[in-house]
């Protein structure tokens, strides 16, 4: 049985976080009711549903319909938690906005994940990961310096800071509402979440540890033991030898006299970068994987996605499965199977039945 089973979860399909959100609670064991429109179309069903929308059930539903609003209050009274990623005050709009839905189930957890949050100056205003991260200083960090910030995917902000932060927002007020018997609205913004990712960076900001200035720092890529390096095939190793152990063992490996590479002061760092980078480019990068294999210099292959999928590491570990090739869920918990769930799809009615 996994942790969350019995925990009743109705998501309203959107965009984004909530989707990622949706698939962590379902694959954590809760019974999350993905409420999609009433012609079945849903977000990402066209480009990988089959991964986004495993482990829940699709119900068709038309929130413009007095009935199937009825209908879907009525699930909402069942349930434990209501996750959500529209605009502030669309669900308010159709009825469905928190007051309503806890005055029908007071122990109820209405999850709301945006980019703004639900106030505030840009409350209403639209925004993307990238904006959302840009506010928060974040992207500002990322890149290479004397150029334009890099986005790191939407993984910083839609799923770090938003749908992760959702989740524990959501799973802590169910706690907290089983005691109590009193729900929680929570207010996950993605510009909040983010800021609480950046901590460490403030934290280094505050003791003159950390610059503005992309590149020159311990983790954006201004220490040359780590960073990333071109191979003589074009393909790249990563280095993270931070510690004065590990760092040896990177300098023993790629024959550089110690005395000749004090690790520290960062003004040295440029000329230490230019030595590496040369070293690292004369070997291809499977040679250079195999070549650290077993040392502690913290060396591994650069891979792309379909090349993870098939590391020896993580195969053994099942961390990719299912068709089409997906993440597998996380964390592990002892005794559970880790193969992800497809998705299914039932109507109003059925979907009532069950949770009756």
């Amino acid at each position: 049985m996994k942790p969350l089973a019995g925990v009743r979860i109705i998501e309203f399909d959107g965009l984004g976080p909530v989707t990622f959100a949706g698939m962590v609670l379902g694959d954590l064991g809760a019974d999350v009711l993905r409420l999609t429109r009433a012609d079945g179309a849903s977000a990402f069903g066209d480009v990988g549903g089959a991964v986004l929308h495993r482990g829940r059930t699709a119900v068709p539903v038309d929130l413009k319909s007095p009935d199937d609003r009825a209908a879907v209050l009525d699930l909402i009274a069942r349930a434990d938690a209501v996750i959500e990623g529209f605009r502030p005050g669309v669900l308010e709009r159709l009825g469905l906005g928190p007051d309503v839905c806890r005055a029908a189930n007071p122990r109820l957890v209405f999850g709301r994940i945006t980019g703004w949050g639900q106030t505030g100056p840009l409350a209403d205003t639209v925004g993307h990961d990238i904006n959302y991260i840009a506010l928060t200083g974040a992207l500002h960090a990322m890149g290479e310096p004397d150029r334009p910030p890099r986005p790191p995917l939407n993984l910083v902000g839609d799923y770090g800071g938003g749908a992760m932060l959702l989740v524990t927002g959501v799973l802590a007020a169910i706690i907290e509402a089983r005691q109590t018997g009193q729900g929680r609205v929570v207010d996950a913004a993605m510009t909040d979440g983010v800021s609480l990712l950046s901590s460490l960076f403030h934290a280094l900001s505050a003791s003159s540890l950390w610059s503005a200035e992309r590149g020159v720092n311990l983790l954006d890529g201004g220490a040359p033991f780590y960073r990333c390096y071109a191979c003589a095939d074009g393909r790249f190793v990563a280095v993270g030898a931070l510690e004065s152990r590990f760092y040896a063992a990177l300098l023993a490996g790629l024959g550089v006299d110690p005395s000749e590479a004090p690790q520290f002061p960062p003004s040295g760092w440029p000329a230490l970068h230019a030595r590496f980078a040369a070293i690292f480019a004369t070997r291809d990068r499977d040679d250079w994987a195999t070549h650290f294999e077993g040392t502690e210099a913290c060396v591994t292959p650069v891979l792309s996605f379909a090349e993870a999928a098939g590391h020896p590491h993580n195969a053994a570990r099942s961390t990719f499965g299912g068709s089409p090739i997906q993440p597998s869920p996380a964390p592990r918990f002892d005794g559970d199977v880790q193969a992800p769930e497809p998705t299914s799809t039932d109507t109003l009615g059925t979907a009532l039945a069950r949770w009756a």
